[in-house]
């Protein structure tokens, strides 16, 4: 039986993940979160190395977990793995997010690693059907978010919005739903609107789940919205307990649908 590694980002998700068992922490220098707590300190420009040390650790299976952004390399800290998957690499980051983790997953698919998601390996994050804080705010406000969403899906353009009297005031895109938070507060505060977080047609739930974490109810909150509609088996609650107690006290109604 071989070894787990996660490949850590920035937030909670990476110790969540680790709380399931034994695993190797991978952080990669000049990443958000840091390299405190990694047991090993990786390169973008050196792939192969970080392949060689991985397989040296008796490491087959890698759960991807955490924020993670786009970075340049530097030519001239390129080993020669790295070098000949750069025009690949190069072309999927010219597309949607998906497109480049898909690519990601292939690479370290095609070097023999398992790639095992955070919901496989903690279930009882991933958010049920039904009323998880609250009750389910019946309006035409979630619909609208969730046919938007559903439009944009297959362009590969964010997991988010919200909609307050049937208008959407925000779309997730590259800067991520705290930056739509607190441009939806900033622009239309006190709206008593709905955020929606869903996952995009086909995305890889492995390496790309949506989350939410108390600090998104708070969020929610300070820009003015009432509720939180998720979709249910697709979305992490980071801390649920955490994030349930959040809602009680900012008094955000919370649920998950299909």
């Amino acid at each position: 039986m071989g070894r787990r590694a996660i490949i850590a980002g920035a937030g909670a998700l990476p110790l969540l993940v680790a709380a399931a068992g034994p695993a190797m922490v991978v952080r990669f220098a000049d990443a958000p979160g840091g390299t405190e707590g990694a047991d090993l300190v990786a390169r973008f420009e050196r792939l192969g190395a970080l392949f060689t040390d991985l397989k040296s650790h008796g490491v087959d299976e890698l759960c991807l977990a955490g924020a993670m952004r786009r970075v340049g390399f530097d030519q001239a800290r390129l080993d020669a793995e790295t070098k000949a998957l750069l025009p690949r690499l190069a072309d999927a980051m010219g597309q949607g997010d998906d497109a480049l983790l898909r690519s990601i997953v292939a690479i370290f698919e095609e070097q023999g690693f398992t790639i095992r998601g955070a919901h496989e390996l903690r279930p009882d994050l991933v958010a049920r059907a039904g009323n998880l804080c609250g009750q389910a705010i019946a309006s035409a406000d979630a619909a609208r978010a969730r046919a938007v969403l559903a439009a944009i899906g297959p362009l590969d353009v964010g997991q988010a919005a919200v909609a307050a009297k049937g208008q959407i005031l925000g779309i997730e895109t590259l800067q991520g739903t705290d930056a739509l938070l607190r441009f939806v507060g900033d622009t239309m505060p006190a709206s008593g609107g709905i955020l929606v977080k869903r996952a995009k047609p086909g995305q890889d739930l492995r390496v790309d789940m949506p989350a939410i974490g108390p600090d998104t109810v708070a969020l929610c909150a300070q820009a003015g919205l009432k509720g939180i509609e998720l979709q249910a088996g697709h979305v992490l609650l980071l801390d649920a307990d955490a994030v349930r107690a959040a809602c009680l006290t900012h008094d955000i109604n919370l649920w998950a649908v299909p």
